[in-house]
Order: C-alpha cells, then structure tokens, then sequence
C-alpha cells in the first residue's frame, strides 16, 4: 500500500521534475530531449497517443482515474518487490552474524580447553 500511494502522490512531481509541466514541456528539459527525439523518428511532429504526448498531457492535466490505478500497481509492485530484497538481505546478514557468533563461541570454547590443557600440562 505505501508503494502505490507513494507512486501516486510522487508520479505528477517526477513529471515536473523531468519537465512535462502544466504550461508545457519545459525548454533544455529531458523531456524537451524526449520531445525533439520523437519528433524526428515521426518526420516533425509527435504522435498522438506516443510516450511523450501522453507524459505532457499528464504533465498538463494531471492523471486520469485509469492512469492513477496504472501508476499505482507498478508502485504497489515495485514496493512489494523492494520489501522483499530487503527481508531476502536481512536474512542473509542475520544468517552471517549468527555464524559469526556460533564461531566465536567455538573458539571460546577451543581456548579454554587448550588454557586448560597447558595448565594440566604446566602442574606435572
């Protein structure tokens, strides 16, 4: 849930960020970079319904109901997907301390055995 409402509220602002504003596409932008690109695989002008008409119209507009559902599944999955790279990391480095520890313990336990053994050893 925190991904896809995260997607959501941050979608219209990385818009901004890259340039598909409410006045337009920003001048220098990336997304003035993605427009000139468009423009000249479609010989001068930008399609309708291509990636870039339909980011500036976000840009302009705003999300429809339909395109907020979009936004917020692929965040609800990236989320889900992150969260799971960090249990699945989680895991291994809680898996390595205990090891290490259970190490520790052993050699702990292989020093007293030897301290004691010298000690016999030094009483003969």
């Amino acid at each position: 849930p925190v991904g896809a409402m995260g997607a959501v509220l941050m979608a219209p602002v990385a818009l901004s960020v890259i340039g598909f504003t409410s006045a337009g596409i920003a001048a220098g932008s990336y997304a003035a970079s993605m427009m000139s690109a468009a423009a000249t695989t479609n010989g001068g002008g930008v399609a309708a319904g291509s990636l870039v008409a339909i980011l500036q119209s976000a840009g302009a507009s705003g999300f429809t109901a339909f395109a907020n559902t979009v936004v917020a599944s692929i965040g609800g999955a990236l989320g889900t997907f992150v969260g799971a790279g960090f249990g699945w990391l989680s895991n291994i480095f809680q898996k390595r301390r205990e090891q290490k520890k259970r190490e520790e313990e052993i050699e702990a336990f292989l020093f007293g055995i030897a301290a004691g053994a010298l000690f016999l050893w030094s009483k003969r």
